[in-house]
Protein backbone atom coordinates (compact mmCIF):
# COMPACT_ATOMS: atom_id res chain seq x y z
CA UNK A 1 0.00 0.00 0.00
CA UNK A 2 1.25 3.63 -1.14
CA UNK A 3 2.31 5.85 1.78
CA UNK A 4 0.60 9.53 2.54
CA UNK A 5 2.79 11.93 1.67
CA UNK A 6 2.12 16.48 2.91
CA UNK A 7 4.64 18.71 1.59
CA UNK A 8 4.80 22.29 4.06
CA UNK A 9 5.93 24.82 2.11
CA UNK A 10 4.94 23.39 -0.83
CA UNK A 11 5.33 26.98 -3.09
CA UNK A 12 9.34 27.30 -2.49
CA UNK A 13 11.67 25.81 -4.53
CA UNK A 14 12.05 22.58 -2.39
CA UNK A 15 8.67 21.79 -2.11
CA UNK A 16 7.89 22.36 -6.10
CA UNK A 17 10.75 20.05 -6.15
CA UNK A 18 9.63 17.53 -3.74
CA UNK A 19 6.52 17.57 -5.87
CA UNK A 20 7.89 16.56 -9.22
CA UNK A 21 10.35 14.09 -7.87
CA UNK A 22 7.14 12.63 -5.27
CA UNK A 23 4.39 12.61 -8.28
CA UNK A 24 6.56 9.84 -9.96
CA UNK A 25 7.39 7.33 -7.04
CA UNK A 26 5.80 4.56 -6.75
CA UNK A 27 5.36 4.11 -3.18
CA UNK A 28 3.84 7.59 -2.70
CA UNK A 29 0.49 9.31 -3.06
CA UNK A 30 0.64 12.83 -2.73
CA UNK A 31 -2.32 13.67 -0.06
CA UNK A 32 -1.52 17.53 0.74
CA UNK A 33 0.60 20.43 -0.39
CA UNK A 34 0.36 23.19 2.54
CA UNK A 35 0.98 26.79 1.49
CA UNK A 36 -0.13 29.71 3.97
CA UNK A 37 0.36 32.53 1.26
CA UNK A 38 -0.90 31.09 -1.44
CA UNK A 39 -3.29 28.85 -0.34
CA UNK A 40 -6.84 28.15 -2.71
CA UNK A 41 -3.73 28.22 -5.99
CA UNK A 42 -3.12 25.28 -7.93
CA UNK A 43 0.93 24.06 -7.61
CA UNK A 44 0.75 24.11 -11.29
CA UNK A 45 -0.38 27.55 -11.78
CA UNK A 46 2.64 28.83 -9.57
CA UNK A 47 5.13 26.91 -11.71
CA UNK A 48 4.07 25.46 -15.10
CA UNK A 49 6.32 22.67 -15.42
CA UNK A 50 3.85 20.86 -12.71
CA UNK A 51 1.21 21.33 -15.09
CA UNK A 52 1.59 17.97 -16.28
CA UNK A 53 2.74 16.04 -13.15
CA UNK A 54 0.46 17.15 -10.34
CA UNK A 55 -3.19 19.28 -9.97
CA UNK A 56 -3.42 19.38 -6.26
CA UNK A 57 -4.39 23.24 -4.58
CA UNK A 58 -2.63 24.74 -2.37
CA UNK A 59 -4.41 24.65 1.10
CA UNK A 60 -3.62 25.54 4.79
CA UNK A 61 -5.15 22.62 5.98
CA UNK A 62 -2.90 19.70 8.19
CA UNK A 63 -4.02 16.65 7.39
CA UNK A 64 -3.01 12.63 8.71
CA UNK A 65 -0.05 11.29 6.69
CA UNK A 66 2.57 9.08 6.75
CA UNK A 67 5.18 11.34 5.83
CA UNK A 68 5.68 14.82 5.87
CA UNK A 69 8.53 16.68 4.75
CA UNK A 70 8.85 20.34 6.07
CA UNK A 71 10.38 22.78 3.35
CA UNK A 72 9.90 26.10 5.25
CA UNK A 73 12.30 28.98 5.68
CA UNK A 74 15.16 28.25 7.70
CA UNK A 75 14.10 28.79 11.58
CA UNK A 76 10.72 28.45 10.73
CA UNK A 77 9.90 24.83 11.21
CA UNK A 78 10.23 24.50 14.87
CA UNK A 79 7.54 27.43 15.15
CA UNK A 80 5.52 25.21 13.40
CA UNK A 81 5.80 22.50 14.72
CA UNK A 82 4.77 23.65 18.13
CA UNK A 83 2.10 24.94 16.65
CA UNK A 84 0.73 21.51 14.78
CA UNK A 85 0.14 18.59 16.33
CA UNK A 86 1.73 15.55 14.12
CA UNK A 87 1.36 12.16 14.90
CA UNK A 88 4.70 10.32 16.63
CA UNK A 89 4.11 7.54 13.93
CA UNK A 90 4.43 10.81 11.09
CA UNK A 91 7.85 10.14 9.71
CA UNK A 92 9.24 14.00 9.38
CA UNK A 93 11.89 15.27 7.20
CA UNK A 94 12.87 19.01 7.88
CA UNK A 95 14.57 20.67 5.26
CA UNK A 96 15.20 23.91 7.16
CA UNK A 97 18.03 24.18 9.46
CA UNK A 98 16.14 24.48 12.84
CA UNK A 99 17.56 20.69 13.95
CA UNK A 100 21.40 19.84 12.14
CA UNK A 101 23.12 20.89 15.31
CA UNK A 102 20.98 20.26 17.72
CA UNK A 103 17.96 17.41 16.97
CA UNK A 104 16.50 17.31 19.88
CA UNK A 105 12.44 18.31 19.77
CA UNK A 106 10.31 17.46 22.21
CA UNK A 107 9.76 13.86 22.36
CA UNK A 108 11.24 13.86 18.40
CA UNK A 109 15.36 13.08 17.85
CA UNK A 110 16.16 14.34 14.78
CA UNK A 111 19.09 12.44 13.00
CA UNK A 112 21.46 14.46 10.76
CA UNK A 113 20.34 13.16 7.25
CA UNK A 114 23.48 12.55 5.53
CA UNK A 115 23.26 9.22 4.45
CA UNK A 116 26.99 8.59 4.03
CA UNK A 117 28.06 8.18 7.75
CA UNK A 118 24.07 7.89 9.69
CA UNK A 119 22.75 5.36 7.44
CA UNK A 120 21.76 3.23 10.04
CA UNK A 121 20.35 5.95 11.96
CA UNK A 122 18.21 7.22 9.69
CA UNK A 123 16.63 3.46 8.97
CA UNK A 124 15.70 3.46 12.11
CA UNK A 125 14.33 7.19 12.50
CA UNK A 126 11.23 9.35 12.29
CA UNK A 127 12.63 12.63 12.63
CA UNK A 128 15.37 13.53 10.24
CA UNK A 129 17.08 16.75 9.55
CA UNK A 130 18.34 17.22 5.96
CA UNK A 131 21.94 18.70 5.68
CA UNK A 132 22.24 22.07 3.74
CA UNK A 133 23.40 22.26 0.42
CA UNK A 134 27.11 23.47 0.22
CA UNK A 135 27.15 21.32 3.87
CA UNK A 136 26.36 18.07 1.95
CA UNK A 137 29.10 19.15 -1.11
CA UNK A 138 32.05 20.20 1.34
CA UNK A 139 31.30 17.47 3.46
CA UNK A 140 31.10 14.44 1.18
CA UNK A 141 34.88 16.17 -0.14
CA UNK A 142 36.11 15.76 3.00
CA UNK A 143 34.88 13.28 5.16
CA UNK A 144 37.26 10.30 3.90
CA UNK A 145 40.36 12.01 4.99
CA UNK A 146 38.36 13.13 8.52
CA UNK A 147 38.17 9.74 8.70
CA UNK A 148 41.82 8.88 8.56
CA UNK A 149 42.44 11.88 10.83
CA UNK A 150 44.07 13.89 7.76
CA UNK A 151 42.27 17.06 8.16
CA UNK A 152 44.09 19.68 10.02
CA UNK A 153 43.69 23.57 8.39
CA UNK A 154 41.31 23.74 4.66
CA UNK A 155 41.07 26.52 2.76
CA UNK A 156 37.41 26.04 0.73
CA UNK A 157 35.57 28.09 -1.93
CA UNK A 158 32.37 26.90 -3.20
CA UNK A 159 30.06 28.79 -6.03
CA UNK A 160 26.26 28.21 -6.02
CA UNK A 161 23.49 29.28 -8.56
CA UNK A 162 20.66 31.35 -7.49
CA UNK A 163 17.96 28.97 -6.11
CA UNK A 164 20.55 28.64 -3.20
CA UNK A 165 18.81 32.03 -1.92
CA UNK A 166 15.22 30.40 -2.27
CA UNK A 167 12.29 32.11 -3.97
CA UNK A 168 11.73 35.31 -1.78
CA UNK A 169 13.30 37.90 -4.41
CA UNK A 170 16.53 39.90 -3.39
CA UNK A 171 18.90 42.54 -5.06
CA UNK A 172 21.52 39.70 -5.44
CA UNK A 173 18.72 37.46 -7.02
CA UNK A 174 17.35 39.90 -9.82
CA UNK A 175 18.34 38.68 -13.63
CA UNK A 176 19.77 41.44 -14.10
CA UNK A 177 22.18 41.28 -10.99
CA UNK A 178 22.78 37.78 -11.50
CA UNK A 179 23.64 37.91 -15.19
CA UNK A 180 27.11 37.80 -16.28
CA UNK A 181 28.03 38.70 -12.79
CA UNK A 182 29.67 37.13 -9.75
CA UNK A 183 30.38 37.78 -6.04
CA UNK A 184 31.36 36.20 -2.80
CA UNK A 185 29.31 36.45 0.15
CA UNK A 186 29.41 35.25 4.20
CA UNK A 187 32.98 35.30 3.75
CA UNK A 188 33.99 32.92 6.28
CA UNK A 189 30.88 33.04 7.91
CA UNK A 190 28.46 31.19 5.89
CA UNK A 191 25.84 29.35 8.04
CA UNK A 192 26.99 25.95 6.59
CA UNK A 193 30.63 26.11 7.90
CA UNK A 194 29.03 24.83 12.02
CA UNK A 195 27.44 22.25 10.71
CA UNK A 196 30.14 21.07 8.51
CA UNK A 197 32.76 20.89 11.73
CA UNK A 198 30.25 19.22 13.44
CA UNK A 199 30.62 15.86 11.43
CA UNK A 200 34.24 16.71 10.24
CA UNK A 201 35.24 16.76 14.03
CA UNK A 202 33.15 13.52 14.77
CA UNK A 203 35.24 11.43 12.51
CA UNK A 204 38.88 13.54 12.98
CA UNK A 205 40.82 13.01 15.87
CA UNK A 206 41.72 16.62 16.65
CA UNK A 207 39.21 19.37 15.58
CA UNK A 208 40.29 21.20 12.06
CA UNK A 209 39.51 24.72 10.50
CA UNK A 210 37.55 25.41 7.71
CA UNK A 211 38.28 28.51 6.01
CA UNK A 212 34.92 29.14 3.65
CA UNK A 213 34.36 31.82 1.15
CA UNK A 214 31.20 30.82 -1.12
CA UNK A 215 30.10 32.80 -4.02
CA UNK A 216 27.25 33.53 -5.92
CA UNK A 217 27.07 32.11 -9.71
CA UNK A 218 25.52 33.67 -12.68
CA UNK A 219 22.82 30.52 -13.05
CA UNK A 220 20.18 28.93 -11.68
CA UNK A 221 21.46 25.79 -10.09
CA UNK A 222 24.16 23.67 -9.11
CA UNK A 223 27.13 24.18 -6.73
CA UNK A 224 30.40 23.61 -7.46
CA UNK A 225 33.12 23.38 -4.04
CA UNK A 226 37.14 23.09 -4.19
CA UNK A 227 38.72 22.52 -0.83
CA UNK A 228 42.68 22.63 -0.30
CA UNK A 229 44.50 20.58 1.83
CA UNK A 230 48.04 19.34 3.18
CA UNK A 231 48.32 15.95 2.28
CA UNK A 232 51.69 13.71 1.69
CA UNK A 233 49.97 10.73 0.80
CA UNK A 234 50.13 9.43 -3.14
CA UNK A 235 47.05 10.69 -5.19
CA UNK A 236 46.49 6.98 -6.35
CA UNK A 237 46.45 6.21 -2.50
CA UNK A 238 43.99 9.10 -1.96
CA UNK A 239 41.72 7.75 -4.84
CA UNK A 240 41.99 4.15 -3.52
CA UNK A 241 40.73 5.72 0.12
CA UNK A 242 37.79 7.98 -1.17
CA UNK A 243 36.45 4.80 -3.32
CA UNK A 244 36.87 2.51 -0.24
CA UNK A 245 34.56 4.92 1.42
CA UNK A 246 32.37 5.73 -0.66
CA UNK A 247 31.70 2.07 -2.41
CA UNK A 248 28.28 1.67 -0.42
CA UNK A 249 27.08 5.50 -1.13
CA UNK A 250 24.94 4.60 -4.79
CA UNK A 251 25.21 8.17 -4.83
CA UNK A 252 28.54 9.28 -5.21
CA UNK A 253 30.66 8.57 -7.77
CA UNK A 254 34.95 9.36 -7.36
CA UNK A 255 35.63 10.34 -10.53
CA UNK A 256 39.70 10.37 -11.79
CA UNK A 257 38.82 12.54 -14.87
CA UNK A 258 38.05 16.20 -14.04
CA UNK A 259 34.21 16.65 -12.80
CA UNK A 260 32.01 19.69 -13.91
CA UNK A 261 28.31 20.94 -12.95
CA UNK A 262 26.67 19.42 -15.48
CA UNK A 263 27.37 16.48 -14.65
CA UNK A 264 24.94 16.48 -11.65
CA UNK A 265 22.27 19.20 -12.42
CA UNK A 266 19.36 17.44 -12.45
CA UNK A 267 20.16 14.47 -10.91
CA UNK A 268 20.62 13.63 -6.79
CA UNK A 269 24.56 12.78 -7.76
CA UNK A 270 27.47 13.96 -6.24
CA UNK A 271 30.58 13.76 -8.02
CA UNK A 272 34.10 14.00 -6.81
CA UNK A 273 37.79 14.76 -7.65
CA UNK A 274 41.13 15.07 -6.60
CA UNK A 275 44.27 16.66 -7.85
CA UNK A 276 47.80 16.76 -6.42
CA UNK A 277 50.92 19.11 -6.83
CA UNK A 278 53.62 18.79 -4.29
CA UNK A 279 52.12 17.82 -0.47
CA UNK A 280 48.39 19.95 -1.42
CA UNK A 281 45.60 18.51 -2.73
CA UNK A 282 42.25 20.00 -4.51
CA UNK A 283 39.24 18.17 -3.71
CA UNK A 284 36.33 19.12 -6.09
CA UNK A 285 32.71 17.99 -5.39
CA UNK A 286 29.94 18.81 -7.42
CA UNK A 287 25.70 18.62 -7.29
CA UNK A 288 22.55 19.74 -7.53
CA UNK A 289 21.50 21.96 -4.86
CA UNK A 290 17.55 21.56 -4.73
CA UNK A 291 18.34 17.50 -5.60
CA UNK A 292 21.36 15.98 -3.27
CA UNK A 293 21.62 19.38 -1.76
CA UNK A 294 17.88 19.46 -0.80
CA UNK A 295 14.70 17.36 -2.30
CA UNK A 296 16.68 14.40 -3.85
CA UNK A 297 18.74 13.88 -0.78
CA UNK A 298 14.85 14.07 1.68
CA UNK A 299 13.57 11.55 -1.07
CA UNK A 300 16.86 9.06 -0.58
CA UNK A 301 16.46 9.68 3.42
CA UNK A 302 12.79 8.31 3.15
CA UNK A 303 13.53 5.59 1.15
CA UNK A 304 16.05 5.00 3.92
CA UNK A 305 13.86 5.15 6.64
CA UNK A 306 11.06 3.30 4.55
CA UNK A 307 13.25 0.48 4.24
CA UNK A 308 12.96 0.94 0.48
CA UNK A 309 15.91 1.29 -2.28
CA UNK A 310 17.79 4.47 -1.94
CA UNK A 311 17.34 5.07 -5.55
CA UNK A 312 13.41 4.68 -5.54
CA UNK A 313 11.99 7.80 -7.38
CA UNK A 314 15.65 8.99 -7.98
CA UNK A 315 16.70 7.85 -10.90
CA UNK A 316 17.11 11.16 -13.18
CA UNK A 317 19.81 11.59 -16.13
CA UNK A 318 22.03 14.97 -16.06
CA UNK A 319 20.90 17.84 -18.21
CA UNK A 320 24.14 17.75 -20.68
CA UNK A 321 22.86 21.29 -22.31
Amino acid sequence: MKKSVGIIGANGYTGSELVRLLAFHPNIELKFLYSRSNSGVKISDLYPDLDSVCDLVLENTLRPVDILFLCLPHKESQNWLNDNSVSDETLIIDLGNDFRLAGQFKNRNFIYGLSEIYFNEIKESKSIANPGCFATAIQLALLPLAKENLLKDIYTTGITGSTGAGQSLQPTTHFTWRNDNISAYKTLNHQHVDEILKQVNSLNNEEVELNFVPWRGDFARGIFTSSIIGCDLELEKIDELYKDFYKDSPFVKVLEKSIDMKQVINTNFCVIQIEKQGNKIAVHSAIDNLLKGASGQAVQNMNIAKGWEQNLGLNLKSLAF
